[in-house]
């Protein structure tokens, strides 16, 4: 297909690399905050610097940056949330111990009027709480961080975010209070649920969980059962830093499998979809898919060899009920790589070297392609979105690292918080016992 000869590590570590590189040089290094995406006048994400806080011990242990920078970084970013605003006031960083989704990258004060987001304090937390088990020094330095992750982890108030129902409210505003909409349906929530079923001082409910389970769906497509979620993003997130291999709760035994098991066969669903390509979208194949929630170029309608097709802007794009506009993630399928390596790794050589898609970024992989929209400027590889998402850049590190060494599910494994929420969410089996 291409004169150039993959290697596999060479090219793994590389992608490490420049997606890390993102993390260094797009921060805020007075407090840490991380931006959310690479355009203009544009704020930070703290789910981006959840995922930033988790990929420094990566780094360290990669040799992307120093273990004294990263301890730098690290501490600079929990004072930062500790001792910033933090009440019922519109212009605050946090509340009740959850954060706003998007935070000006200068001030650290809320965003876009944004709302408190349950999920993406969330990952923020495990971002600090990996940071809790990794430096393990007796420095004062790393004690602190020790003591900060601690103290920001056990004043999240989960109760309160349930506002008197059995699950997870999606976030507040102080304009209008809770939003209406619950976390409900398979999703990126996993992580939340053990993280407030874990807490020390306001722990979720165990009925908490069984609601959460009992809006479950398991679907079959193209050959495969599995616990269904359209956009792919939703089967990876939570695994980042959960090693599901193996462990089971009451939902899955009754399924005989597990939620990695579940996530492997989502991750064939997508490439099945890519290959039977029923809208005939350019370029979806074996070697080319993955479809989430992420930008597009639209939105947009155009006619496009007598066919009118409408793309989509930023959208949860989803498999096989769609929307689909032919807009592919290469983030997305490269995060999958722990499930499904051998339908990975041919992804990943295809967007490099058949369709060039690294070439000129700073951080490897722009956000998404799309091949059925063609421009002038690229007329073999269609369109490309114009930027990097923080979001996108740290599964890329983690999930890439927990294929190669396991390290982050190692090192998550000896949290007491984590574990105590896997096993009140019912979880046994595999490394648990």
């Amino acid at each position: 297909m291409n004169p150039k000869k993959f290697s596999t590590d060479t090219e793994l570590e590389k992608l490490q690399r420049e997606s890390f590189d993102y993390f260094l040089h797009e921060v805020n290094p007075d407090n840490g905050l991380i931006l959310d995406k690479t355009a203009p006048n544009w704020p930070a994400s703290i789910a981006a610097t959840g995922l930033a806080l988790a990929a420094y011990p990566i780094a360290v242990n990669r040799g992307f940056m120093s273990r004294t920078l990263a301890i730098e970084r690290t501490l600079t970013t929990l004072r930062f949330f500790w001792n910033s605003p933090h009440g019922p006031e519109p212009d605050a960083t946090g509340y009740k111990g959850f954060y706003y989704h998007f935070l000006d990258l200068q001030t650290g004060r809320r965003a876009f009027f944004s709302e408190l987001s349950t999920v993406d304090t969330a990952f923020l937390l495990a971002g600090m709480l990996t940071a809790r088990l990794y430096f393990d020094g007796q420095t004062p330095a790393e004690e602190q961080i020790r003591s900060l992750a601690d103290k920001l982890y056990a004043r999240t108030d989960w109760q309160w975010a349930q506002n008197e129902g059995d699950t997870v409210t999606h976030g507040w505003k102080p304009e209008i209070g809770f939003l209406p909409y619950r976390w409900e349906g398979y999703d990126e929530a996993m992580l939340l649920y053990i993280l407030g079923l874990g807490s020390p001082t306001f722990p979720l409910s165990q009925s908490s969980y069984s609601a959460w389970t009992q809006s479950y769906e398991w679907k079959k497509f193209y050959g495969y059962e599995y616990l269904y979620a359209g956009s792919l993003f939703t089967h990876q997130l939570s695994h980042i830093w959960l090693d599901f291999r193996g462990i089971q709760d009451d939902y899955m035994r009754q399924k005989d499998s597990d939620y990695f098991e579940n996530s492997r066969r989502a991750t064939y669903v997508q490439q099945q979809y890519a290959i039977h390509n029923p809208k005939n979208f350019v370029g979806y194949s074996a070697c080319c898919w993955g479809i989430t929630a992420t930008d597009g170029p639209g939105p947009k309608m155009l006619t496009i060899d007598g066919i009118e097709r409408q793309f989509f802007d930023y959208v949860a794009r989803s498999v096989p009920y769609g929307p689909d506009d032919g807009t592919i993630a290469p983030w997305t399928a490269i995060t999958s790589l722990p499930f499904t390596p051998d339908i990975v790794l041919p992804m990943i050589e295809h967007c490099i070297y058949r369709l060039k898609l690294k070439k000129g970024n700073r951080y490897g992989f722009k956000s998404t392609f799309n091949l059925t929209y063609q421009e002038a400027s690229n007329p073999t590889r269609g369109w490309v979105s114009p930027w990097h998402y923080g979001i996108n850049q740290g599964p890329i590190i983690l999930m890439i690292e927990n294929y190669r060494t396991g390290f982050l599910w190692s090192l998550i494994r000896h949290c007491p918080y984590i574990l105590n929420g896997l096993k009140r969410a019912g979880f046994t089996g595999g490394h648990l016992n």
